[in-house]
């Protein structure tokens, strides 16, 4: 029988997950519920024979927990007839305590529990999470796989900002990053499409979805990452405006009236391309922009500009680089981007291939470079499920 992970990610009102042999990252089943804690709730379940969906109450995570279970015993595959040998949980932020995977003791609950202030949004989603499939699976380990432990591997000179000491020794301010377990799979799957050892590949892994990060990959570890102490820094998304001036809150605050909180709140939902163009879709904005709207012309120029910058810094940092990969949504289906990326950073020695970049497949891995690029360009569909899955069979097996 083959193994498989049971893949949660828990947030604050809504639990996904998925069904992963970690040996090939098959997936037999995935599912979401949504509008935990609200008046009515849903699950959608989908197997290869199909989908189904049902609405009713979602008081808590543990209800939504065992909304899962009965979807998996009513519609498969039975997961009493599974080789369930972990569930593994996506944990936003693991701070400086969490390099690696760990399985779940009430120690590393109340580690996660005083991060929280590292990340407010998130890491009390994930706890419930994890408390509530404790209880409904309390014989099958359970592993924490976190969004910032790929990132320890960064040299102090990287992860450290020059401000205080006090921030930095007892707030615990420094460059975490995050999309860990993306930028983990993705280096490790280019390193194969190259056909060369991990540990002699330098890439630069573009994770561009709604959230967005590049990230600096030297032989399998990251060296240098765009995202900070929190997931606002670094590139334009889809509502975050990602590197400003950090004089802009004092000015704002002083001179346009905003309170704190009405400027996070701007920051994380009301910036980037939305704030730009009026849409924070990409797939709008690249049909905008081919209609001309000044709005959707200047949005995307913003976020190309913001690409190739951190392209060419990385690529310093690296002392050069073999490849540069995209994944995720945007990066995986927009090829107008990437070829806007990839003629400026042209000087580099990456030669566009405007026919295999157009004519990707979606979904598909691929190389959009030319045979003779000296510098791959590369797409390649990230799978953190699988990449959760993976980890978390291995801190089992390794007892």
């Amino acid at each position: 029988m083959q193994q498989a992970v049971l893949v949660i990610n828990a947030g604050s009102s809504s639990v996904k997950y998925q069904l992963v042999d970690p040996a090939t990252g098959v997936s037999s089943a995935k599912g979401l519920v949504e509008r935990i804690g609200l008046d009515t709730g849903v699950i959608t379940h989908t197997t290869p024979q199909g989908t189904w969906r049902e609405e009713g109450p979602v008081p808590d995570h543990e209800q939504a927990i065992a909304l899962v279970t009965r979807a998996f015993s009513e519609h498969g595959p039975d997961l009493s007839e599974a080789d369930l040998v972990a569930v593994g949980h996506r944990v936003v932020h693991g701070g400086a305590d969490f390099a690696d995977p760990v399985l779940v003791g009430d120690a590393v609950l109340a580690t996660i529990e005083r991060l929280i202030p590292l990340a407010p949004l998130h890491n009390p989603g994930n706890l419930q999470g994890i408390a509530a499939t404790r209880r409904i699976f309390p014989d099958v380990p359970q592993v924490a796989v976190f969004d910032t432990a790929f990132h320890q591997t960064m040299p102090p000179e990287a992860y450290t900002y020059a401000v205080p000491a006090r921030w930095r020794e007892e707030l615990r301010v420094r460059r975490y990053g995050f999309h860990g377990t993306s930028h983990a799979y993705v280096s490790r799957r280019a390193a194969e499409l190259l056909g060369r050892p991990l540990e002699e590949v330098r890439t630069v892994v573009l994770h561009l979805g709604n959230g967005a990060s590049a990230t600096a990959v030297d032989g399998g570890r990251s060296v240098d990452t765009s995202m900070g102490l929190t997931p606002l820094e670094g590139l334009v998304m889809g509502t975050r405006g990602g590197d400003l001036d950090p004089g802009l809150a004092g000015h704002l605050v002083r001179n346009g009236g905003l309170t704190l909180e009405a400027f996070d709140r701007a920051l994380s939902k009301e910036s980037g391309l939305l704030a730009l163009s009026g849409s924070a879709d990409m797939r709008e904005l690249v049909a905008a922009r081919e209609a001309g709207q000044p709005e959707a012309l200047l949005a995307f120029d913003v976020m190309v500009h913001r690409l190739v910058r951190y392209v060419g810094a990385f690529v310093a940092v690296l002392g050069g680089v073999d490849a540069i990969v995209f994944t995720a949504g945007i990066g995986e289906h927009t090829p107008e981007l990437r070829a806007a990326v990839l003629q400026r950073v042209a000087f580099l020695g990456v030669e566009l291939d405007e026919d295999a970049n157009t004519g990707l497949p979606r979904g598909e891995t691929g190389r959009v470079s030319t045979a003779d690029s000296r510098v791959a360009a590369l797409v390649i569909p990230t799978n953190e499920e699988w990449e959760i899955a993976r980890q978390a069979a291995e801190v089992v097996a390794a007892g």
